[in-house]
């Protein structure tokens, strides 16, 4: 579940977007620390992130719609994009944690769905973990190897895929976002 949550294959078009306006040489270590950070945070929510919610006096409905928000707002620079591309950083300016580590890797689903794993269930943390290890793992090696998908598709193909990729998030952010307020009606009805 995890895995199809983190969505490797249709973030791949929008980190290979990022990436291209990073000079090569850094890429690949700029994708890593990435990928390190989002499960740094994904585990810091599986652990603490109850706890997290509850000392900012937040509720999960919260990080559903702001998710949803900046989700939404990348979606339509991928649609509509501008000279520095989806993140609007300069080239060869290098992202950092936004928007590559949070919201694609480790988004507001997926720290969702590790706070409600270890609130149902407490005692199989090593499970969620090993779990969540799993999912992190096939999506890295996914999005480590974006070089190849990019010869395969070529840059129009990127483009085209990357625009289509668009389209999709401005969906699922939208439904992130009905989502959370259907929650918060919910919860205060």
């Amino acid at each position: 579940m995890l895995f199809l949550i983190m969505d490797p294959l249709g973030n791949l078009p929008i980190f290979a977007s990022i990436l291209r306006h990073i000079e090569p040489k850094k890429r690949r270590r700029v994708l890593i620390r990435e990928l390190l950070i989002a499960l740094a945070i994904m585990l810091l929510f599986l652990f603490a992130g109850e706890a997290i919610l509850n000392f900012l006096n937040l509720r999960q409905e919260s990080v559903s719609i702001a998710g949803g928000i900046i989700l939404f707002l990348i979606a339509i620079k991928m649609i509509f994009p501008q000279p520095g591309g989806v993140v609007g950083l300069a080239a060869g300016e290098e992202p950092f944690i936004v928007p590559m580590a949070i919201p694609l890797m480790a988004g507001p689903s997926v720290l969702a769905a590790l706070i409600l794993l270890a609130h149902s269930d407490s005692s199989r943390m090593a499970d969620w973990t090993i779990a969540l290890f799993v999912a992190w793992g096939v999506s890295a090696i996914i999005l480590l190897f974006y070089k190849v998908f990019t010869r395969i598709l070529g840059e129009k193909g990127l483009t085209a895929v990357e625009r289509l990729m668009g389209m999709v998030l401005v969906m699922i952010s939208v439904q992130m976002f009905l989502d959370g307020i259907s929650s918060y009606m919910k919860s205060t009805a």
